[in-house]
C-alpha cells in the first residue's frame, strides 16, 4: 500500500506564499500610513535602474566599437551588458526598494487570499510607479546635463527606443509582440523572486546570481519592461526628445502584460496551487 504524501510534499510552496504574504504587508503599511517614505523606497529603484541601463549600454556601445575583422562584437557586448544590468535586481532587493514589477506578484498573492482589496492593491503599484518614474527622471535630469549619454551611447539608446516604439506603430501584430515580450519579462524577474522567497536558496550569492540570470535573460532576448522602458524614455526624452504618445502607448502595453507574467502566471497560480485549505478541510472530515 503506497505511503501518503506529506503535507510539505504536496504543498511545497506554502513558505512562499506566507513569505510574500508577510511582505505584502509591510508594503500596503507603508503605502497607506508611510507613502512619502514607499515613494523614496520606489525612487531609489528608479535610480537603480536608471544608473545599471545606463551602464548596459554603455557597455553595448564599447563592445560595438571593436572590430574582429569585418564583424563588431556587438553581440558579445548585449551578453556582458545584459549580466551587469543584471545587479539591478540584486541592488534594489538588498537596498530594500520597491520594484512595480514584483509587487504585481505580491499584491495577486495577497488578492487571491483576499489580504488586499482591488483599490489597496491598485494605491500600492500606482504609488510604486510612480516613484520608480521619480527616480528615473532624477537620474535623466542628471544625464541631460553630463555628457554620460553621448555620442555611441545615445545612438545605442536612440536605436533601443526606435525598436520598443516601433512595436507601437506596428498595429495589432506589433503590440501582440511587445505583449509577450512583456509577459515574458516579468515571468522571469518573479521566477527570480520565487526562488529567492521560497526559503530553499539560503545563500546571498546563490539569490543573487538566480536574480542577475533572470534579468540577464529578459536584456539579451529583448524583452519588455515597463520600468526600465518608462526610465530608458525618460532619459531619451530629456537628451534627444521622443514621442510621448508612443512612449506611453509602449509602457501601457508593456505594464498590461508584465501583470499577466508577473501578477498572473506567477503570483496568482503559485497562490492556487499552494493553496491547502480545500485539502485540509478534505482530510479532516475524512
Amino acid at each position: 500500500m503506497a505511503t501518503p504524501a506529506r503535507h510539505d510534499q504536496l504543498f511545497p510552496g506554502k513558505f512562499f506564499i506566507s513569505t510574500a504574504l508577510e511582505t505584502l504587508e509591510t508594503k500596503t503599511s507603508m503605502a497607506g500610513t508611510l507613502a512619502r517614505r514607499y515613494l523614496q523606497r520606489a525612487a531609489m529603484a528608479g535610480i537603480i535602474v536608471g544608473v545599471l541601463y545606463a551602464a548596459y549600454y554603455t557597455v553595448v556601445a564599447a563592445f560595438g566599437a571593436v572590430a574582429v575583422g569585418d564583424q563588431s562584437l556587438l553581440g558579445i557586448g548585449k551578453l556582458v551588458g545584459a549580466s551587469l544590468f543584471g545587479w539591478a535586481l540584486v541592488f534594489i532587493y538588498y537596498s530594500k526598494s520597491e520594484l512595480l514589477t514584483s509587487n504585481m506578484m505580491i499584491v495577486s498573492i495577497g488578492a487571491y487570499h483576499r489580504r488586499v482589496g482591488p483599490g489597496e492593491a491598485l494605491r500600492l503599484l500606482t504609488l510604486c510607479y510612480l516613484g520608480n518614474a521619480a527616480g528615473g527622471l532624477l537620474v535623466a535630469v542628471m544625464y541631460r546635463f553630463s555628457t554620460l549619454i553621448s555620442g555611441s551611447v545615445l545612438v545605442e539608446m536612440q536605436h533601443s527606443v526606435a525598436v520598443k516604439l516601433g512595436y507601437v506603430l506596428a498595429g495589432p501584430a506589433g503590440w501582440g509582440d511587445l505583449f509577450v515580450r512583456a509577459v515574458l519579462c516579468n515571468l522571469m524577474i518573479n521566477l527570480a523572486m520565487l526562488l529567492v522567497y521560497n526559503g530553499l536558496i539560503k545563500e546571498d550569492i546563490t539569490k543573487s546570481l538566480v536574480m542577475i540570470v533572470s534579468v540577464l535573460i529578459f536584456a539579451f532576448l529583448g524583452f519588455e519592461h515597463s520600468v526600465a522602458n518608462t526610465v530608458l524614455f525618460t532619459i531619451i526624452g530629456l537628451v534627444s526628445g521622443i514621442d510621448v504618445g508612443l512612449a506611453a502607448g509602449n509602457v501601457a502595453i508593456a505594464l498590461l502584460g508584465n501583470f499577466v507574467g508577473g501578477g498572473l502566471l506567477i503570483g496568482l497560480y503559485y497562490a492556487y496551487v499552494n493553496d491547502d485549505r480545500r485539502y485540509l478541510k478534505a482530510t479532516q472530515e475524512g
